[in-house]
């Protein structure tokens, strides 16, 4: 493969995204042997190392949450991985499309409730949500399946922010009035950004910075106005009652109809991701046959000569009483008779006697002897220095993408350490 696996796990393949707190890549998980998306986290401190923590530690299973499901660092990058959501996002399609017709967007909020509800209940509060983080999978002009995305900024119930309140997490034009005013996390602040998501994805206008909503008339305009009320009191008490608000506006199409189809400009969902690069297929990466060994072909002997390990033998003579006897100037060097028995050489002595014969080796008659620039023909049997290199090579040894794991979690669980005692100090100082 062209790119090394980070931390032996996900290869990143493509970019296809950016954020506030890193980049999103496509990367091919080789532990699941699927595709996934990999938050690879970019320059930070301690607050936003705590965050990162946080974020991929979630494990929300939902069909309509997406939740990491592995993390894994590496020198002094971090990266976690989640599933791998092909049709964009919300923005994306109101971009692409304007405003939406109503029974879509019922469709769509729908299916927000019930994942917000399972975020609610595991005691989250997401505190970010815009269309950005509303991913869709590809369904062209069928039913949406919505996906809730980036818990970057979440915030968990009854437990010590990791912000003072002069801080504002969320995205302007999105924020309830008591999260701009920094109050803690409440699930009803979620319910107030479900209301201002729902007049933008029907009018196509992003809600005002300051808070102001664009106006909206037909089957959800009560929804609307309940759930971005001022007071978070009367809103509803949380995303399963919004829900029933939802269908008793009429406005929620039946199971398994698709009535925005007979409008003109029905909304498609297509594959937004780019086309992978090679050697990469919908099924993973192609199957690439081993190299073929290279057989290496025996010397020539240069021109004029002959080889000493192929004596040429002299033509008869046309006498019919005896063959005759060959030359030495025309056989060459006759082939060397018994010689007495030696001890065996070590690897080092015989890599010596090498050198010093000009590459040649007693051991390794088959050798051929060839010009100054020709290259010399590999014997079969290989040094026995060589043996025990590739012997001590095969041994286990601990990796450095270990080394460097263990290092990190260290690290991290000291930052954290230092960053909860600073938060306890100031507590008790304010």
């Amino acid at each position: 493969m062209p790119v090394e696996a980070f931390a032996g796990r996900y290869r990143l393949i493509d970019l296809i995204g950016t954020g506030g707190m890193g980049s999103v890549w496509r990367a091919w998980d080789l532990r699941r042997s699927a595709y996934v998306a990999a938050k690879v986290l970019g320059q930070h401190d301690a607050a936003t190392l705590l965050r990162f923590v946080r974020e991929q530690s979630l494990r929300i299973e939902h069909p309509h949450v997406v939740a990491p499901h592995g993390w894994a660092a590496d020198d002094d990058k971090v990266v976690f991985a989640m599933d791998l959501v092909r049709g964009g996002s919300v923005a994306t399609l109101l971009g692409d499309h304007g405003p939406l017709p109503p029974s879509y967007v019922a469709v769509l909020l729908d299916q927000l409730l019930h994942g917000l509800s399972a975020v609610h209940a595991a005691g989250v509060v997401h505190r970010d949500l815009k269309p950005a983080n509303l991913l869709l999978d590809v369904t062209g002009t069928g039913r949406p399946h919505l996906r809730l995305s980036d818990f970057g900024v979440a915030g968990l119930l009854d437990e010590p922010r990791m912000t003072r309140h002069s801080t504002v997490l969320g995205t302007p034009g999105y924020i309830a009035p008591e999260q701009l005013a920094g109050a803690d996390p409440d699930p009803r602040q979620d319910l107030y950004t479900v209301g201002a998501v729902a007049a933008e994805l029907l009018t196509g206008e992003r809600p005002g910075a300051d808070g102001k909503l664009p106006h909206v008339d037909g089957p959800l305009a009560d929804f609307i106005h309940r759930s971005t009320a001022t007071d978070p009191s009367h809103r509803p008490e949380s995303a399963h009652t919004a829900a029933r608000l939802l269908a008793a506006s009429g406005a929620l199409p039946p199971p398994g109809t698709t009535p925005w189809t007979t409008t003109p400009d029905t909304p498609e969902v297509f594959d937004q991701l780019p086309p992978l690069p090679p050697p990469w297929t919908p099924t993973g990466p192609t199957t690439q046959p081993p190299p073929t060994p290279r057989t290496p072909s025996p010397a020539t002997p240069a021109p004029g000569t002959t080889s000493p390990a192929t004596p040429t033998p002299a033509a008869p003579a046309p006498s019919t009483t005896a063959p005759a006897t060959p030359s030495p100037a025309a056989a060459g060097p006759a082939a060397p008779g018994p010689a007495a028995p030696r001890p065996a050489a070590s690897g080092g002595e015989r890599h010596e006697r090498e050198a010093a014969g000009g590459g040649r080796s007693s051991q390794h008659p088959r050798a051929a002897t060839t010009a100054p620039n020709d290259l010399q023909t590999i014997t079969s049997s290989p040094p026995a220095s060589r043996q025990h290199s590739a012997t001590t090579a095969d041994q286990p040894a601990l990796g450095p993408n270990r080394r460097r794991l263990l290092v990190w979690v260290a690290t991290v669980s000291l930052t954290g350490a230092i960053a909860l005692l600073g938060t306890a100090t100031w507590l008790l100082l304010t």
